[in-house]
């Protein structure tokens, strides 16, 4: 009997160590993905696919996504990475899926939910070869971020807002409330490049009187424009319209000036209106359509790539990546990021929750729309002059009329 036992229980001891062996022999053989995102650790979206990461991982455990956030520095990150042809297994795109990283990527347009990709996006991420290098998650659709009950105390009414005049005398009675017209995260420098996005399109492309993007996609760049431009964000400094700390504060600063009053306007995507109600669930906020420049002209939206990924063209890992994109584009994973920036899904299958923006969206259907202008109108690497020459404006370094000159250098060498 005393020897049964003891065989009974090195059995079991047996049965323990290969159990624990096979484990531990799963995991060693278990494939690591890179993905690198350019939104940063503290921003919604991450959270949301930290969410989704983790829910596929559960289901598919053999596979693990070592998730990097980005920095400040990500396109210039990614730049090295390309040079060096040492690339993350996929990556977030930020608007240059075919512009700047397609030769990089891996076409997808054979894959299920091509078929299924929204309208609205489907063309901003397809090539003249009709190529598509990555699964946009969501629709970026967006205006000028604002809090509402601001400009109700201010008594304006954004459909008012037709022209720039009109939101300079937006902003004044904002001031004389003694709230912060426009907040700008200039510690982040995309925030100052956003400016610019967002503001370019109703000087260069928007007005048919004067339409300039021909001749930007043909290599000349209109100095003159530039400096409307430079002399927008000129004027709003000088006119005590910008917070002061505008070149040390961050775009999470710019976030919760929205959710808590100190803020009326931000020239930001929506997804800074989903990152302000993580502060104040409660603030009134939403969008409207970018004011016109010339007398004349209407008021337009911008749209474009928000979330992104595709994988990279000699990954050793393409079918493990390819079965994450297949779980990110789920109608449920989808919604979920998508609804984290409080804008549109990419999927038509997908219904995120854009709840409180709903009604702008339906507000501002019918509202012209004009891609990202850097990404459409600018030659690759502009993106970093537009920060610079931005923070040279607010910081009086440079004058409206150096950072045109800084523009078109750079323009002309990048162009060749």
């Amino acid at each position: 009997m005393k020897i049964l036992k003891t065989s009974l229980l090195i059995a079991l001891c047996l049965m323990a160590g290969s159990t624990v062996f096979a484990a531990g022999q799963q995991d060693s053989e278990a494939t690591t993905l890179t993905l690198m995102l350019n939104f940063q650790s503290t921003e919604a979206v991450t959270a949301a696919f930290e969410e989704v990461i983790a829910d596929f991982h559960s289901a598919n455990p053999s596979i693990k996504i070592d998730l990097i956030s980005g920095t400040s520095d990500y396109e210039a990150l990614m730049k090295s990475k390309m040079a060096t042809n040492d690339l993350p297994d996929m990556w977030s795109t930020h608007g240059w899926s075919v512009l700047r990283y397609s030769e990089y990527l891996m076409p997808l347009e054979d894959q299920e939910w091509v078929s299924r990709l929204h309208p609205a996006i489907k063309p901003v991420v397809t090539d003249d070869q009709g190529h598509i290098y990555v699964l946009p998650v969501d629709v970026d659709m967006a205006g000028v971020a604002y809090n509402k009950t601001i400009l109700a105390d201010a008594g304006v009414k954004v459909e008012d807002l037709k022209t720039w005049k009109d939101l300079y005398a937006a902003m004044d009675k904002v001031k004389a409330m003694g709230v912060t017209p426009v907040h700008i995260g200039g510690k982040d420098s995309w925030t100052v490049g956003n400016f610019f996005d967002w503001a370019a399109p109703a000087v260069y492309v928007t007005d048919p009187n004067n339409y300039s993007g021909d001749e930007l996609v043909n290599g000349s760049f209109d100095t003159d424009k530039w400096e409307i431009l430079a002399g927008l964000m000129k004027e709003m400094n000088e006119n005590g319209y910008l917070n002061v700390d505008n070149l040390t504060s961050t775009y999470s600063d710019s976030a919760r000036a929205l959710a808590v009053g100190d803020a009326a306007f931000t020239f930001l995507g929506n997804y800074v209106l989903a990152e302000a109600w993580t502060f104040n669930p409660k603030a009134d906020l939403g969008f409207f359509p970018v004011p016109a420049y010339y007398e004349g002209d209407s008021p337009s939206l911008i749209s474009g790539e928000r979330s992104t990924v595709g994988i990279w063209k000699d990954t050793p890992n393409a079918e493990a990546c390819k079965t994450f994109l297949d779980f990110l584009a789920i109608a449920e994973n989808a919604a979920k990021i998508a609804g984290s920036n409080g804008i549109p899904a990419g999927l038509i299958d997908a219904e995120s929750d854009t709840g409180k923006l709903k009604a702008d969206y339906i507000k501002w259907a019918d509202a012209s729309a004009f891609p990202y202008f850097d990404r459409a109108f600018l030659p690759s690497g502009m993106w970093d002059t537009m920060c610079s020459t931005g923070a040279g404006i607010l910081s009086g370094d440079m004058s409206t009329e150096d950072a045109a000159a800084k523009m078109k250098e750079d323009f002309t060498r990048m162009y060749k």
